[in-house]
């Protein structure tokens, strides 16, 4: 009886573990949010009529979270610099779900206006009463050496993607805590948790963004139904590096490189609002070999400093050389 009471344990834990081997191969998120897609709480009922304001909702991740939050019956304020394009996005979202008018509400923003956002946040509360959940989406990347930045490209990074979102986050936080409920959602990235070459500066950005979130999660302990969670997405198809920053603060990227090896710009979104349906503190989003690098920080730090300086290295030269850096993981590259 004993020995079969061990070997069924046995078999139940070899299961257990290939389960998890599997999903680890052939995943794209961390087992927690992995497992809140299978077992968790749905978007499209979790979400359902909650107010969500997006920040950087005019292209990327930010425009795929308002047409999947509209879907979801999410009513949506939309914020970015650029109206007319916030104005599509509102009309796309009008148009394929069973929004109306008066559920979405167009506020033109730029975090560099920090003087403006009491005013903005005053505007959204207004529309809607108040504000469910505040999604921390707007910033710009960057590609440009180290040695060859201008520190004015440093300060433009700091100013729009940490400061910029810790002053929205301020004027959103004092009517949640008020209400004792609400979630505050940050866009960060995998260079938030790793150093990243040729991003010394958004690196730093994010790093920022996590360290004050993650003590903000823990200053606000008292209030257990007010969520504050980070997203790091890996590579994901979308206009960041098209925008992003290089070496002077008004020079454009000569060539953006391809984005079709990238994580489709859905199923990032996706995997985003399955985390704030079911409550997850920190996400970690990307297809492999990326999501493996996420493991390596966490548990084996040695290692991987190791990996780090080979696939850094490369980046660097491919960069030099007027490769494509992102695509170099991926396949043999071509000169743009």
């Amino acid at each position: 009886m004993d020995c079969c009471l061990v070997s069924a344990l046995c078999w139940f834990v070899g299961l257990f573990l290939l389960i998890h081997l599997l999903a680890f191969v052939f995943g794209d998120a961390d087992f927690t949010l992995l497992w809140a897609s299978v077992t968790g709480n749905s978007p499209e009922t979790k979400l359902k009529g909650l107010v969500v304001w997006i920040t950087g909702a005019s292209s990327g991740i930010g425009e795929e979270l308002a047409y999947q939050l509209a879907k979801c019956g999410s009513r949506l304020i939309l914020s970015a610099r650029r109206e007319d394009e916030l104005n599509r996005v509102r009309r796309c979202c009008l148009e394929n779900s069973g929004l109306h008018d008066e559920d979405i509400l167009v506020l033109p923003l730029d975090l560099l206006e920090r003087t403006s956002h009491e005013e903005k946040a005053k505007a959204a509360i207004q529309h809607f009463g108040h504000i469910d959940i505040l999604i921390n989406n707007g910033g710009r990347s960057q590609r440009s050496l180290c040695i060859d930045t201008n520190v004015d490209v440093y300060q433009g990074l700091m100013e729009l993607n940490f400061l910029g979102t810790v002053s929205i986050t301020k004027q959103v936080l004092p009517e949640m805590t008020r209400r004792g409920t609400g979630s505050i959602v940050t866009v960060s990235s995998v260079t938030g948790l790793a150093g990243v070459p040729l991003s010394t500066g958004y690196s730093a950005s994010k790093h920022a963004l996590q360290g004050f979130f993650n003590s903000l999660r823990v200053e606000l302990s008292e209030y257990p139904n007010i969520l504050i969670s980070t997203v790091c997405p890996g590579p994901v198809q979308s206009q960041i590096i098209q925008n992003a920053f290089t070496e002077e603060l008004n020079k454009p990227l000569a060539s953006a490189g391809k984005q079709e090896h990238k994580m489709p710009t859905s199923r990032c979104v996706r995997l985003m609002l399955v985390g704030m349906a079911n409550g997850v503190k920190e996400m970690w989003i990307a297809q492999q070999p990326f999501l493996l690098f996420y493991y390596v920080w966490q548990y084996a730090p040695t290692l991987a400093w190791f990996m780090t300086d080979i696939m850094g290295r490369k980046r660097v030269q491919n960069f030099k050389a007027g490769l494509d850096a992102d695509s170099g993981y991926f396949s043999k590259l071509k000169r743009s």
